[in-house]
């Protein structure tokens, strides 16, 4: 039998996923005051937490909702798809959020916040960004702790 190498998260539970979501919350909440008005590069680090942020809360809804470690990497940082897929496990979004998550795609925005300094004025706005955040936190929060309830007997 071949010593097959996992990948980090493969074993993680969806409980795991979802503190981890909530600590890049916490982070980038706690670094949206460091932000400085008409310099958009100082608000990248908040950013990106709040992405990465975003993008485990859904990866944990796709797991809670039978999904494979595997299939959710498959869509890479894709949150476009993510989003979905997440409405097939019970997210049900504003449409102003939905579109949003799209837009964070197609804008690149995870790529603009690590690589781009020069972009940085072309994203979107970071009262937009943190409402996209707390929206997908708290209702995949309550989905999950929903199933969660409904599952013990």
């Amino acid at each position: 039998m071949v010593n097959k190498a996992l990948y980090p998260g493969d074993l993680a539970s969806v409980a795991d996923i979802q503190a981890l979501a909530d600590e890049y919350r916490k982070a980038a909440s706690s670094l949206r005051p460091e932000g400085k008005k008409g310099k958009p590069i100082s608000f990248a680090p908040m950013r990106l937490l709040a992405i990465q942020a975003i993008e485990l809360y859904l990866n944990a809804l796709l797991l809670s909702g039978g999904h494979s470690p595997a299939d959710v990497r498959g869509t890479q940082h894709d949150l476009a798809m993510k989003k979905e897929l997440a409405t097939q496990c019970g997210l049900v979004l504003r449409a102003k959020t939905a579109a949003h998550l799209c837009d964070l795609m197609t804008r690149r925005e995870y790529l603009v916040s690590r690589y781009g300094p020069e972009l940085a004025s072309s994203v979107s706005q970071i009262n937009r960004l943190h409402a996209t955040l707390d929206e997908v936190g708290d209702k995949i929060s309550k989905i999950i702790r929903l199933k969660n309830c409904a599952a013990v007997p």
